[in-house]
């Protein structure tokens, strides 16, 4: 009796779990949903690297291992909107209290693949509107696009014709049948990087109320980012002596020097004493200019002027230079190498293509991605955002950047080899370098 008792309880059990999981629609999108949760929970690297050769081949295994171990993985709550070719998603990370929403959008072309995944953590008090768009509202959007690029955009003469095309477009009737804010803001993306070809200029969608105009973040809003970075750990993955004293450096951000300083500070004074270091950027999206003259400060024994940033709109440059001190031991002389790939972008490409005019370093990869432009974030609407690229980089020795270019490596190799190519060099600097006094003994 006891036995089918717990059976029967077994079964109910199951029964209930069948109830609470929620069901994935049965179309091109939903199978890419349903495919990328079997695989990211997995945590295993040969089904998520399946994944992405089958469904996303845009990313890269290590940007999607790094995302899992930082989240645990995600438990879908629910489906907000399904289309085709178009599914809309709520998820909560498995090993934080921490909600998002995501959307995954497929281009037209069979096999179906994916054209945009977004997936943003829900602020604590927002709310998820799930809006349809209308003409006004898409007339709004397209006006405060057309006048934050005219004030701020680094080239005022690209951004006037980033605002025609955007009306070309709107008179021949391209936005009309668009209800959809992702699907809206992934195409006025595509049309103004048409015209431009700057990859850092984007609009995104909201699926809540973004904040209005405030002078930087709130209190709380800077808390959340710290205990984001925290979590984090401001993007840096790994740091270990390689054999041969070789120091390896792993991080995926250039992240706010201010709050993230400490952190470099303990990697480099781990890497004091090695003969020689490698950079691996291959997964770094970029960041703060002042965090990356901060990690090239330990690499110069002297003052070294890296970079400028020239402002279109305050008409003014900003020069930065390496720190004139730094707590613990710089690596100034020792050989250098950054591992580069076709994601390496932004702030990871100045610090790779500063070192290479400097003849600082070895560059071992894949041509960078091309984006030398900052961006700033304007508000177009209550569920609209622009990322404005408002300034361009000078570079002191070239007197130009890699903007649509990328930096081109010193050793070009797949980006999957970069690291053991890396060792190789670094092995045979070391062994080339002249050999050092042995220390005589201390007297008795």
């Amino acid at each position: 009796m006891l036995r089918k008792l717990l059976l029967l309880v077994a079964v109910l059990g199951c029964a209930l779990l069948a109830v609470a999981q929620t069901p994935i629609p049965d179309t091109p999108a939903g199978h890419t949903l349903a495919a990328w949760l079997d695989a990211f929970n997995s945590g295993d690297r040969a089904k998520i690297d399946a994944y992405i050769k089958t469904y996303d081949p845009k990313s890269t295994l290590d940007f999607f291992t790094s995302f899992r171990s930082q989240t645990g993985g995600f438990d879908l709550l629910s489906i907000e909107s399904s289309e085709p070719l178009l599914i809309k998603f709520r998820v909560k990370e498995k090993g934080s209290p921490t909600v998002g929403v995501g959307s995954i959008q497929l281009n037209s072309a069979e096999p179906h693949t994916v054209d945009d995944f977004v997936l943003r953590a829900i602020p604590p008090g927002a709310t998820v509107e799930n809006i349809k768009l209308d003409a006004t509202l898409r007339q709004s959007v397209i006006d405060g696009i057309a006048a934050s690029l005219k004030e701020f955009y680094v080239y005022a003469e690209t951004a006037q014709k980033m605002g025609d095309a955007l009306r070309v477009h709107q008179k021949a009737g391209d936005y009309d049948a668009i209800t959809d804010g992702d699907a809206f803001a992934v195409l006025l993306t595509t049309q103004l990087q048409d015209v431009s070809h700057d990859k850092h200029l984007r609009v995104n969608y909201s699926p809540y109320k973004l904040p209005a105009n405030q002078n930087g973040p709130t209190p709380d809003e800077e808390a959340q980012y710290h205990k984001q970075m925290e979590r984090d750990n401001c993007g840096f993955r790994k740091v270990e002596i390689l054999p041969g004293n070789i120091g390896y450096l792993k991080f995926d951000m250039f992240a706010d020097a201010s709050f993230c300083g400490p952190t470099v500070v303990a990697a480099m004074n781990f890497l004091a004493h090695v003969d020689a270091i490698i950079f691996d950027l291959r997964e770094n999206g970029g960041g703060d200019p002042k965090m990356v003259a901060l990690v090239l400060s330990y690499l110069f024994d002297q003052p070294t002027h890296v970079n400028d940033l020239y402002n279109r709109k305050d008409d003014a440059t900003t020069q930065y230079w390496t720190l004139p001190f730094v707590p613990g031991i710089r690596l100034g002389s020792a050989p250098a190498f950054v591992l580069i790939a076709k994601r390496t972008f932004s702030g990871a490409e100045e610090f790779t293509y500063d070192l290479k005019n400097l003849k600082r370093a070895t560059i071992v990869g894949e041509t960078t991605g091309g984006g030398a432009h900052p961006v700033s974030g304007h508000p177009v609407g209550d569920h609209f955002m622009i990322g404005v690229p408002y300034a361009r980089a000078i570079n002191p020795i070239s007197k130009t950047d890699w903007e649509g270019t990328g930096v081109e490596p010193d050793v070009p190799v797949k980006a999957s080899e970069a690291l053991e190519t890396a060792e190789k060099l670094a092995a045979e600097k070391i062994q080339a370098q002249p050999k050092k006094p042995a220390a005589k003994p201390s007297a008795p």
